[in-house]
């Protein structure tokens, strides 16, 4: 392989855009980063504008392989990894956006999902789709676009309009419009995909009022789909959560990984066939790579490194989020403080979008510090709920959790999640697991990888958190956080 040979991955996430250029032993040798513009136009709303996401990423992307230029390089293939079930509909000729990109956090459609219920349609709908009826999903929110902007409708009916999660969007751009595809794995978020044949379907389609003409072809996670103008193939694209559980190599059944980002989310590789979760997890695809689909479980907690970006700008409390390790470690514990970060409600296992944050247990003790501990102990208390469900589900005990994204950087917050879980916490080399697992699926497609065996001997653990806590301090601090979840839940 040619020294200055790399393959591109564009990871495009809830708060900001990223190119990370990889070289063949899968070492970082370039990241680019800009952050973009969050509305909340009213309570419950999240939306970002199309445009924005695109042109921060072009920006990242350009600021990237600028910065290669000197190197004589060879762009091998770009990968694409996205913040899911965010909805952007646009106009076929155009490419213009007819509304702003609703957000995967957004909760506007929460009584649709509560109707869908009342009428009896959560069974159908998670036998087609592995997911529950909820508003995180693309479906009620593509909905919402349709009925409630100008013409879009009528637009949509005449076949003038297209829809698409954010990697849709982006290859649309990538490629001047001539490209519109998503993958399998980003289709299985949009509550409008069976998971079973591989299709759109067309009961659920029609359940949502959503013309065919608007939807992308769906493909593989990893093959050629297109080309830039530069003529570089567009290879990979997989949803982040499940770019990540492929970055980890979590290629085993039963192999588990946590991204903590903006929310944090736990997949479990559940093989080649789904899994129907009994304990509120979803089951989604996670990849398909040649002729084979393999699936996961799947426990989304919608507050994650989001609570310390409230600390930072809703009380505060720290200048910035980096902060927050010093400020936890300047006491020994939490101080009795209990924090549910329910900010926009709870995901798996709980499922209750009106359950909001709680903090139990303030005193004329209690400092800014032990909120700070309180807040990271939140975020491992929930991934340990997750990770309970996985194991009822699967029926086998966890054998360690592999973590990655920004707060897998934070020690005290590993050292805590292994502690409570009892099992050893694994962080590799390159936390960029989610850009890493898109930059491998394309280097796949492209032959930039040879195989999966070569890309195993890619990945490597950087630090292992070992449990340290005593068994009684670990059932108290679990007692005291159940009695939390049961004060916080809505009913």
């Amino acid at each position: 392989m040619n020294d200055n040979a790399y393959i591109l991955a564009l990871d495009q996430g809830t708060t900001s855009s990223r190119a990370i250029v990889f070289d063949h032993e899968g070492k970082i040798v370039v990241t680019s980063q800009k952050e973009f513009p969050q509305y909340f136009p009213k309570p419950g709303w999240v939306e970002q504008k199309p445009v924005e996401i695109w042109s921060s990423q072009w920006a990242v992307m350009a600021e990237a392989i600028a910065s290669l230029w000197d190197s004589h390089f060879k762009l091998c293939g770009i990968g694409i990894s996205n913040q899911r079930e965010t909805t952007i509909v646009w106009d076929a000729a155009t490419g213009k956006p007819v509304y702003n990109a609703i957000v995967w956090q957004d909760r506007r459609t929460t009584p649709l999902c509560d109707e869908l219920k009342r009428r009896g349609l959560s069974e159908m709908i998670r036998s087609k789709t592995g997911l529950l009826i909820d508003a995180y999903f693309s479906a009620t929110k593509l909905k919402w676009i349709l009925d409630n902007v100008p013409g879009a409708r009528e637009r949509a009916d005449k076949g003038r309009l297209r829809f698409g999660t954010v990697d849709s969007w982006l290859i649309w751009n990538l490629t001047k419009g001539m490209v519109h595809v998503t993958d399998v794995s980003n289709a299985s978020r949009t509550m409008l995909f069976n998971i079973h044949t591989l299709r759109w379907d067309n009961e659920l389609l029609e359940l949502f009022g959503v013309p065919a003409s608007m939807l992308p072809r769906v493909a593989s996670s990893s093959e050629i789909y297109g080309y830039t103008p530069a003529q570089v193939p567009i290879a990979g694209i997989a949803g982040d959560q499940q770019a990540a559980l492929f970055g980890q190599m979590c290629l085993e059944p039963g192999s588990v990984k946590c991204t903590y980002g903006t929310g944090s989310f736990l997949l479990m590789n559940s093989g080649s066939k789904p899994m129907v979760s009994q304990n509120n997890l979803l089951t989604t695809v996670a990849w398909k790579i040649g002729d084979r689909v393999d699936y996961a479980l799947e426990g989304s907690i919608f507050v994650a490194g989001s609570v310390v970006q409230w600390l930072r700008d809703g009380l505060g409390i720290i200048r910035s989020s980096d902060e927050i390790e010093a400020l936890a470690a300047s006491v020994p514990d939490a101080g009795g403080v209990v924090f549910v970060p329910a900010l926009t409600g709870l995901g798996a296992p709980w499922w209750d979008a009106a359950a909001r944050g709680s903090l139990y247990g303030i005193t004329r003790g209690t400092t800014a510090a032990h909120i700070a501990r309180a807040a990271l102990d939140g975020i491992a208390f929930q991934t340990m709920d997750i990770v309970a469900a996985m194991e009822k589900d699967a029926g086998v005990p966890l054998q360690n959790l592999k973590v990655d994204g920004g707060a897998s950087r934070n020690n005290l917050l590993m050292q805590f999640q292994a502690d409570l879980l009892g099992v050893d916490v694994i962080r590799p080399n390159t936390t960029e697991t989610t850009a890493q697992g898109a930059a491998f699926l394309a280097g796949l497609a492209t032959g930039f990888w040879s195989d999966i065996e070569e890309l195993k001997s890619v990945w490597q653990a950087e630090r292992r958190f070992t449990p340290a806590m005593p068994a009684e301090a670990r059932a108290a601090a679990k007692a005291a956080w159940a009695d939390a979840i049961r004060r916080t839940l809505s009913k």
